[in-house]
């Protein structure tokens, strides 16, 4: 169709198809040949499929077209989205593109700018089913009807006064039930009681009460309860896959990627995992020096060198589960930082349950290989202690880092792994002093 510039296939190609399959066949083309199947479709379609290509193929697209082409699909894109790919062109050309989009939506743009990363306001769509309290359910349909077009969402109708500011709530499906009332003013039926996030909040606050109250979106105010946006399902969902992404790289003793894998340099992603992985090198050292210290006593009771793995493997293995579920459990919302004496009593009580298990699992290897029944009892008590120092440190450290205003998820896996290798052998070390003495 594109050899041929056959115009009308290549239109119905464009209208035929959810907007999301049209996109998924543009997938074998070129970015230009994207791009020019793309103009043959209205804008605001040509806008929402070029919504479901791929967030590099959409870059690689501004960055290579026309200016007035790219303006022009900016304007019929979300202000949010548009600031997202804005932020990815070089700073003059935002510059120019800008100057070529309306003044309405470049005001929209610019104070969406404005917000820092990883706040509500850089979240949020100005996009906005919003009507005066004032109105009539007629003249609210009335009203709608012109605005539905460029609305990104309209399952909520947000209700202010004369000044903007956010008094209520109207779902969708109340205005259409309420049709055969059409003189009911909206503030009659409106409710109050709603969920509203301060344009300064973090994303994953956001993405929390989103997930408490089962919405679909949920409006940003500013200190006053000025309406300024709302924030949709479609982009919480993207904070909740990028916040898992970022714990998932910490609990793999990554520093989080900014960009995809794909695209992060080859520099960049070893700096990124050379630094933790220098970090959890020298923790193994000072495994090895606990180790070195030990030696006399390792040396005169050569049967206890075969047992370490399993010593420090309980001890890492058990701290890893709780610092996993602890991690998890704040993320979300599950416990606070006030739980702290149930959450660590939880842990103990655990621990011992664990260690009781593991020890008298580890109690029949030891019966076998070690030169007496006494000294057979190292391994289960070692065991036990080791397993409970495990749950603690797995559970006190995610709440520690918490308090101090860092991120929970750095204390990952492999750190109190590290932290509980070094436990391990004190303790194992030390319960032998105190059953063998000097024997």
């Amino acid at each position: 169709m594109l050899a041929v510039n056959n115009v009308g296939e290549l239109a119905e190609f464009c209208t035929a198809l959810h907007p999301a399959r049209t996109a998924e066949f543009m997938e074998g083309l070129d970015a230009p040949e994207a791009w020019q199947v793309l103009q043959f479709a209205e804008p605001n379609l040509r806008a929402e499929i070029f919504s479901y290509l791929n967030y590099d193929r959409q870059v690689e697209m501004l960055q290579e077209q026309d200016d007035t082409q790219v303006a022009d699909l900016i304007t019929h894109i979300p202000a949010d989205d548009a600031v997202d790919l804005l932020g990815e062109l070089p700073e003059a050309r935002v510059e120019h593109l800008l100057a070529l989009i309306p003044a309405p939506d470049r005001r929209d743009i610019r104070k969406l700018q404005t917000f820092a990363e990883g706040t509500a306001g850089a979240l949020m769509t100005t996009e906005v089913a919003c009507l005066n309290q004032r109105l009539t359910v007629r003249e609210a349909f009335e009203k709608l009807s012109r605005q539905a077009e460029r609305l990104e969402t309209i399952h909520y109708i947000y209700i202010v006064d004369d000044t903007n500011h956010l008094r209520g709530v109207v779902s969708t499906r109340n205005l259409v039930s309420s049709i055969g009332k059409q003189e009911r003013r909206l503030g009659e039926m409106m409710q109050t009681d709603l969920v509203t996030v301060g344009a300064h909040e973090d994303q994953e606050h956001v993405a929390q009460q989103v997930a408490k109250f089962n919405l679909l979106a949920i409006p940003v105010v500013d200190a006053d309860r000025h309406l300024l946006g709302i924030i949709t399902h479609d982009d919480v969902i993207d904070v909740v896959i990028e916040v898992a992404t970022e714990d998932a790289q910490r609990f793999a003793a990554v520093d989080p990627l900014e960009d995809s894998y794909a695209r992060t340099p080859i520099l960049t992603l070893t700096w990124k995992r050379g630094m933790w992985l220098g970090i959890l090198f020298f923790a193994g050292l000072f495994t090895a020096l606990a180790l070195k210290h030990y030696q006399p006593e390792l040396d005169r009771f050569e049967w206890m060198v075969w047992f370490i793995p399993l010593v420090i493997g309980s001890g890492g293995n058990s701290g890893s589960q709780s610092s996993v579920l602890i991690i998890t459990a704040m993320a979300t919302g599950d416990i606070q930082l006030r739980d702290w004496m149930t959450i660590i009593s939880r842990e103990i009580a655990t621990g011992a349950l664990l260690g009781l298990f593991l020890g008298l699992v580890g109690l029949a290897p030891a019966l076998y290989l070690a030169p007496t029944a006494w000294a057979a009892m190292i391994i289960p008590l070692t065991i036990f202690f080791v397993v409970i120092c495990g749950t603690l440190t797995g559970s006190v450290l995610p709440l520690l880092f918490k308090r101090i205003s860092w991120d929970p998820a750095l204390m990952s896996n492999p750190f109190v792994a590290g932290i509980n290798d070094i436990l391990g052998i004190v303790v194992y070390v030390t319960i032998a002093r105190l059953l063998l003495g000097n024997a």
